[in-house]
């Protein structure tokens, strides 16, 4: 599977125990995401369409309303890094 350099990013903080939390207006439309790495840290390349092609392509998923996390596919399309293992 084709995953670009900003979704790689994403993931591989995804996998290192972050999640992404999403915020949605009064309509219930999503309009504002922000990814946050396990120290806490915010990742800042994490925009609302890449957030949307990683959720369309079923590489994160949420469980209950709760914050998106990366899923069993979504790790096996993550590259290996260093700092991953």
């Amino acid at each position: 599977m084709n995953v670009s350099r900003d979704e790689q990013r994403v993931l591989h903080v995804l996998a290192q125990g972050g999640r992404i939390l999403h915020f949605k207006d009064d309509g219930g439309r999503l309009v504002e995401v922000q990814c946050v790495t396990h120290e806490g840290w915010r990742l800042s390349s994490c925009t609302l369409d890449l957030f949307k092609r990683l959720r369309k392509r079923g590489l994160i998923a949420s469980a209950g309303g709760g914050p998106y996390r990366i899923t069993r596919s979504g790790l096996a399309a993550v590259r290996s890094r260093p700092d991953n293992r």
